[in-house]
């Protein structure tokens, strides 16, 4: 009605002087903060806390169709980032976008080629292309590994929900349906923290090992995925973790009374 001001910042999310990065994302270093300030109405507790629903608006019918935040808030979350909001009634709304620096994937470069040392572990491998996680599970499945697998990164979620401590490692495609890599991670260490989490990836940007570790992911895979690449990774991420878990409680279950049967507790294999 009487105009007003409109502000566009952008700048690191570690910066000063702004909201700070969202619970989850890991280290602040790692991401710009775009933020989008205006001096306007301001909204209300209420209405600030169902903006992001898709259809929801305060305009009368006909102006919107309460779509826009909710398209920004999907973009931005499938590029591993997060949207906050800050309104006061009367002073203004401020959204700040938190999206990751684009970066090379990059890792110091081998003296020699590891050597192969076979090792015990059970591995959930999450990819939502079939024929890659055939190839995948054939390839640790070759080098004693046993292989739960899954094409779904929500029943992935379900099986490790229902059975951590079954597993010894997870290892997750990033581009996928419903849930990212990085978003998968994070939920499984909500569950279990301890869990080695490796990502595989055909694009690089946007990620870096630093900020992937930071985020409590253990490693990070570019596909095509090699045999010696994939079974070097898991194993050294196994060997540092000590005896597979899977394997401790096997052991834990030997001793007086019935022998317990050792696949009453693993999720299926099949996909």
């Amino acid at each position: 009605e009487s105009g007003g001001g409109l502000d566009v910042v952008l700048t690191g999310a570690s910066e000063p002087g702004g909201p700070p990065l969202p619970a989850g994302l890991g280290d602040d270093r790692f991401y710009l903060r775009l933020t989008v300030r205006d001096t306007g109405h301001g909204m209300p507790p209420d209405v600030q806390e169902r903006i992001f629903d898709p259809f929801f608006t305060t305009k009368k019918p006909g102006e919107g169709t309460g779509m826009g935040l909710a398209v920004v808030h999907g973009i931005v979350k499938r590029h591993d980032g997060a949207v906050t909001v800050e309104s006061e009634p009367g002073k203004g709304t401020a959204f700040h976008v938190f999206l990751p620096r684009a970066q090379a994937l990059e890792r110091p470069v081998e003296a020699a080629e590891p050597v192969l040392l076979p090792t015990k572990g059970r591995i959930l491998f999450v990819d939502d292309e079939k024929p890659l996680v055939d190839i995948g599970r054939e390839m640790l499945e070759g080098f004693g590994f046993e292989v739960v697998a899954r094409t779904s990164s929500v029943e992935a979620l379900e099986a490790f929900r229902h059975r951590s401590r079954d597993f010894d490692l997870v290892l997750s495609d990033q581009s996928m349906p419903n849930m990212t890599g990085v978003e998968l991670a994070r939920e499984i260490l909500r569950i279990r923290e301890d869990i080695p989490i490796v990502l595989c990836t055909g694009f690089s940007e946007g990620l870096s090992l630093e900020r992937l570790r930071s985020m409590g992911i253990a490693d990070c895979i570019m596909k095509p995925l090699l045999k010696r690449q994939l079974v070097e990774c898991v194993g050294r991420l196994l060997r540092r973790g000590g005896e597979p878990k899977a394997a401790k409680a096997g052991k834990a279950g030997k001793g007086g009374g019935k022998k317990p049967s050792g696949r009453s507790r693993r999720a299926p294999r099949n996909t």
